[in-house]
This record gives C-alpha cells, structure tokens and sequence, in this order.
C-alpha cells in the first residue's frame, strides 16, 4: 500500500471518492482540511477531524458527534483506517503484545513496553518479512506486504488507548524491514512526529541494511534514531546469520553509515544479537572494535531472545559481560539491552503473525 494524496478525487461524486481516496489517518492537518473543503464543509472541520483521529480516538466518522448527522451519512464509507484487537496478552513484566486485524484480514503485531517515566511501542512495518536473520520468528513466516501509513500509525494509537498513557517512544522494530517500505514509513514517522506530538529524537528506526536505502533515509534530514541490525564483525559471519546480507558486503553498509552520520549529524546505533558460540567471543568483539573505531556510534548488545525453529543459545552474564569490557576497552560506546516480554513472546527477535 503506498500513500495517495487525500484529495486525488477531489472533483469525484461523494461515492466516488469514498472508494478512492486512502484511509484518514495518517493525513495532515493541511491534508484533511483539503478533504473536508472538498467535501462542501468549512476549513474548520479539518482542525476537528485532526482533532478526533488524533486525540479523541474516532474509528469512524459517525463517532465524530460535531460534524453535521447529514454529512455523516454521505460519508460512511470513508475509513479513518482503525484496526481491530484480534489477541491480547500479557506478559509478567506488563509488556502488551498485541495482534491487529487489518482491513484485509491480514494480522500485524505490536508491543507496549511500560517503564516508570515512559511507554514504548514497538510497531511493525510489514507483513511478515523478507529478510529471512536465521534467529528471527518473523522472517520464518515469510514476507506478504508492506504497510500502509494509516496501518502503521494505528499501531501507535492502539496501544496509548490501551494504556490510556501517553507514548513517548516508538521503535520500528517490529515485523518487517522499514526500507524495504520507504516512503510510507517516512509518512509514518513524520505523522507521529506532527500529528501525534511525538519528537523525532523519540522515533527509532531499525534496519538489517538495504543498499542506498540509508542513503535516501538520510536526504530526509530526519532527526530520527537509525538502528542497523549488525549482528556480526564481518561478512562471512553476517551472511551466516543474516542471509538475505549476502549481496551487501559489510564494508559497504558501513561506510554508507557514515554518509549518514555526516549528512544528519546524528549517531547510528549497531544492534548486536549475541549467540552464544557463534559471535560472542573475544576475537569477535576486537573484530567488531576495529571496524568501528572512530565511528560516531553506539553498540546495542541483545542478548539472543529463544525461538522454536532454531537452537542458538543465549550467552551467560560473564560472557556478555567480557564482551562488553572489551569494547569499553578499546574505547566503543556499548550497552546490553535485555529485552521485556519474553514470557509472551513479545521480545526482539520473537515476534510472529499468527496467535500462539
């Protein structure tokens, strides 16, 4: 699903446009108050209709009580673009997983990560997703489509109703890979930064690296986050866990690293899945070391979430720990993240379509 201007049919009879045009969320405020102008309504509308997707948690434009009942009735077909709560569970530490019902049936997932100061949702940005990381649950059920803004945002909203709390960070690290579906995510996070008050040093954005993509992330000037999945210290080592690698030579993805930070002025964050006997040893952290050095950027140690379709094992606290020392030693930003959720299979590297 790509984005469509609103307003594309904006000469269109009122049934017409209702089959045409995509769904309301995810619109500006200019956006929205382009539609209900074309719709014979005043400017002020837009302002409401901004006001009721975005704060008041319309799903529909029946529920928005202060528009005109005859107007209401001319545009019942138009979506606002609401998913529907299709399973709910929680785990022991109050993360949330959730699995959404899309407008087609298709089932997405998205996680609350409550904390004292915060609440975090990570948000998916596809169906499925092609890039197959052998330690992963969702590259095992293949990859079905992208995103639209609307579905990717919803995510967002859902949990905050949820929770009835303010989200205050959002993490693309969901199902999916974020670059294989550009341009609805950039209108996504630009949304949530925008529409839903979110700041952009809030939104993170997570990659296993697609060639050019970071380099096209980075023209936006975005204040956002960049995560890239790294995982490993070379190549040989990169391919073995992360397949779909193989045509993108670390060497390249780094320095493309790099242009960024040069263009956007912000740090990348490398994200580190540590397997036990596979990249966790000390050679491995010098190797890792040494590619980074004077690189403006910070290690993410993850220690390996389990999974049904594989054996990798997660590293003890001593080895986890040496690793870390070691890049400390030789002057890396580094920090472990243990991940929340893992009771109800809501941790990284966990998260799946289907209800378990």
């Amino acid at each position: 699903m790509s984005t469509v201007p609103l307003v594309a049919s904006i000469n269109s009879s009122n049934s017409e446009l209702c089959e045409s045009i995509p769904p309301l969320l995810g619109a500006s405020l200019t956006e929205l108050t382009a539609w209900v102008q074309s719709q014979g309504q005043a400017s002020y509308r837009g302002k409401q209709l901004h006001d009721w997707i975005y704060h008041k948690g319309a799903r529909s434009l029946a529920d928005i009580s202060v528009f005109p009942k005859s107007w209401r009735e001319k545009v019942t077909d138009v979506s606002i673009g609401r998913s529907s709560l299709h399973y709910r569970s929680v785990a022991p530490d109050d993360t949330v997983k959730y699995l959404l019902k899309l407008a087609d049936g298709e089932i997405i997932e998205a996680v609350g990560i409550p904390s004292d100061k915060r609440l975090t949702v990570c948000v998916s940005t596809q169906v499925g997703c092609p890039m197959a990381c052998d330690f992963c649950a969702t590259g095992k059920g293949g990859y079905k489509r992208n995103l639209g803004r609307a579905e990717i945002v919803d995510q967002v909203l859902t949990v905050q109703e949820d929770f009835q709390q303010r989200v205050s960070n959002v993490v693309l690290m969901g199902l999916g890979e974020p670059l294989l579906n550009t341009e609805n995510v950039i209108a996504a996070l630009k949304c949530l930064n925008q529409d839903v008050g979110i700041g952009q040093r809030s939104l993170t954005l997570s990659t296993v690296g697609i060639r050019d993509r970071i380099r096209q992330l980075a023209q936006h000037h975005l204040q956002i986050t960049l995560a890239v999945s790294l995982h490993a210290p070379n190549q040989n080592l990169r391919e073995q866990i992360i397949p779909s690698a193989k045509p993108y030579p670390i060497e390249d993805l780094l320095a493309e690293c790099r242009e960024y930070v040069e263009i956007t002025g912000r740090r990348v964050t490398f994200e580190y899945i540590l397997l036990a006997g596979v990249n966790d040893l000390p050679e491995h952290a010098l190797e890792l070391a040494k590619r980074l050095r004077g690189f403006q950027s910070h290690v993410n140690l993850i220690p390996y979430n389990p999974i049904e379709e594989v054996d990798y094992k997660r590293p003890n606290r001593e080895r986890i720990q040496n690793f870390m020392n070691i890049l400390q030693q030789q002057n890396i930003a580094v920090s472990v993240r243990y991940s929340r959720g893992l009771e109800a299979d809501a941790a990284c590297g966990q998260l799946r379509t289907s209800k378990k």
